[in-house]
C-alpha cells in the first residue's frame, strides 16, 4: 500500500513517495499472504463463535440434567438446535472461497435460513434414534436382555453416527427431498468407503476430545472438526454434484 496516496510529489529535485511505490505494487487487505491468513483466522472465529451462539441454549440447558440413561430424552432435546447450527456452519465454512468479502456472519446465517428445516429433518429422527440405542444400552443385563445385544446397538449407533453426518452434509449444500437425503446419505456410507473411514475417524477424535476433557472444550474446537469433516467429505459432494442437481 502507497504511503502517498494523495498523489502527493517530493520537492523539485525528485519523485515523492507514491512514485517511489508505483501502482503496480499497490495492493487491497487480503492480498498478501499474512492478509489472507488473518482473513482465514477471522472467518474461522467468527463461525466458532456463531456455532456457539447458535448452541448456546441447548448447551445451558443441559447443565442443569442429571448425566443419567433416564434424562436421555431430555438431553435429545437440548441438542435440537445443534443440527440447524452444524449445517450453518458447514456452508458457511464452504462459502469462505467464493464470498465476495470478509462475511462469515452472512454466510453462516444464510446458510442457517436455507438449511435449518432441511437439517432438523434428519437430525431429529436421528437423535430419536439415539435415544432409543442409549436406553437399550442402558438395560442390557436386566429384564433377561442378553449381553450380545450391548455390541448390536453400538454398532447400529456408530452406523447411525455416520450416517447424520453424511445427512447433515448432503442436506447442507443441496434441496434434495428428506427421503432422498436419506438415501443417499446411507448409499455413500458404502459407496464412498474412505469417506466412511475418515468420518469415523473424526467421531473417534470427537468423543476422545470429549472423554478426555469436557464437552465445552470440544464446542471451543467445533469449527476446526467442521472443517475437516467437510475436506473429508469432498469426495461426496462432488459425487452429488456430478450426478444430482438441486446444489446450492
Amino acid at each position: 500500500m502507497s504511503a502517498g496516496g494523495s498523489g502527493v510529489t517530493g520537492g523539485p529535485g525528485g519523485p515523492g513517495r507514491s512514485g517511489e511505490s508505483g501502482e503496480g505494487e499497490r495492493r487491497e487487505f487480503g492480498e498478501g499472504v499474512l492478509g489472507r491468513a488473518t482473513a482465514v483466522v477471522y472467518w474461522y472465529l467468527m463461525v466458532e463463535v456463531l456455532l456457539v451462539v447458535a448452541v448456546l441454549p441447548g448447551a445451558v440447558a443441559s447443565l442443569f440434567l442429571e448425566r443419567t440413561p433416564g434424562n436421555a430424552p431430555l438431553f435429545a432435546l437440548c441438542l435440537l438446535p445443534v443440527g440447524p447450527a452444524v449445517s450453518a456452519g458447514l456452508f458457511a465454512l464452504r462459502d469462505r472461497t467464493k464470498a465476495e468479502g470478509l462475511t462469515p456472519a452472512s454466510s453462516f446465517w444464510r446458510g442457517y435460513r436455507l438449511n435449518w428445516a432441511d437439517a432438523l429433518k434428519v437430525w431429529v429422527p436421528g437423535l430419536a434414534v439415539g435415544v432409543v440405542i442409549v436406553l437399550g444400552l442402558a438395560n442390557v443385563g436386566a429384564g433377561g436382555v442378553p449381553g450380545w445385544y450391548a455390541g448390536a446397538l453400538v454398532v447400529v449407533g456408530i452406523g447411525l453416527a455416520l450416517w447424520m453426518v453424511n445427512a447433515l452434509v448432503i442436506v447442507s449444500f443441496f434441496g434434495f427431498r428428506t427421503r432422498d437425503a436419506a438415501r443417499l446419505a446411507a448409499h455413500f456410507l458404502g459407496a464412498r468407503p474412505l469417506v466412511t473411514l475418515g468420518t469415523l475417524s473424526l467421531l473417534v477424535l470427537a468423543a476422545g476430545i470429549v472423554a478426555l476433557t469436557t464437552e465445552a472444550v470440544f464446542g471451543l474446537l467445533a469449527v476446526v472438526w467442521l472443517a475437516l469433516v467437510l475436506r473429508n467429505a469432498r469426495p461426496l459432494l462432488a459425487d452429488v454434484e456430478e450426478r444430482f442437481t438441486s446444489a446450492r
